[in-house]
């Protein structure tokens, strides 16, 4: 079992799956019920849209892989010159007291999302959204995809990736998949950058919903 992040998901079912296009377009009904209540703009989810290509390795890892890169952003958010070795083997990064502390502030887009399920909205929002008693929100929690690629992006120089402002460039994004594929020490935590950080930027682009399954 493992964390797959996908967009463009609603328009795939509509096709493929029409009893999971209902239920997906529910959930999005109760998302954007929350951000009503919240005084924020609802997001309309494209129903039918073009080939979506993203230079991710994997869309799909083990759901620790998540952790890894959590971790990472925790130091880099607290240091900006702090720069990330592989974890020692043995240790848990869920467990890291910095990445622990960051958690309990609830403010992270990439930290305060559920590990295997949810969504992020191509909506500028600082504040993570949270179900209720009223709305059951998949996941608990909904993320913007905005918020989103801007923590990625402050995570960015302690990997070692390379940005151009906020954007990566084709040469940038074969240079990370060459590091996952020769296990540099920080694979874990690039293989979920990158498919992170494409799911944002098509996301946006597309203006679709990020899916976490």
């Amino acid at each position: 079992m493992g964390l797959e992040i996908s967009v463009g998901a609603l328009a795939d079912l509509k096709q493929n799956d029409p009893e999971g296009a209902q239920w997906l377009s529910s959930a999005f009904g109760v998302a954007n019920a929350l951000l009503q209540k919240a005084g924020l703009p609802e997001h309309t989810e494209p129903a039918a849209l073009p080939e979506l290509r993203s230079r991710a390795v994997m869309g799909s890892f083990p759901y620790s892989f998540l952790h890894y890169l959590r971790r990472a952003y925790a130091h880099a958010a607290l240091d900006g010159q702090w720069r990330a070795t592989p974890v020692v083997d043995g240790e848990k990064p869920a467990q890291d007291p910095v990445l622990d502390e960051a958690q309990d502030m609830f403010d992270s887009h990439l930290i305060c999302h559920s590990d295997c399920e949810g969504f992020y909205f191509p909506i500028v929002f600082d504040e993570v959204i949270f179900g209720d008693d009223e709305h059951e929100l998949v996941g608990g929690m909904l993320g913007s995809s905005y918020k989103l690629r801007e923590e990625l992006v402050t995570v960015a120089p302690a990997l070692g990736i390379f940005l151009l402002g906020e954007e990566l460039n084709d040469e940038e994004a074969d240079r990370i998949s060459g590091r996952i594929d020769a296990e540099d020490g920080l694979q874990r935590e690039l293989m979920a950058w990158l498919a992170a950080y494409e799911a944002c930027r098509l996301s946006i682009e597309h203006k679709t919903a990020i899916v976490f399954n």
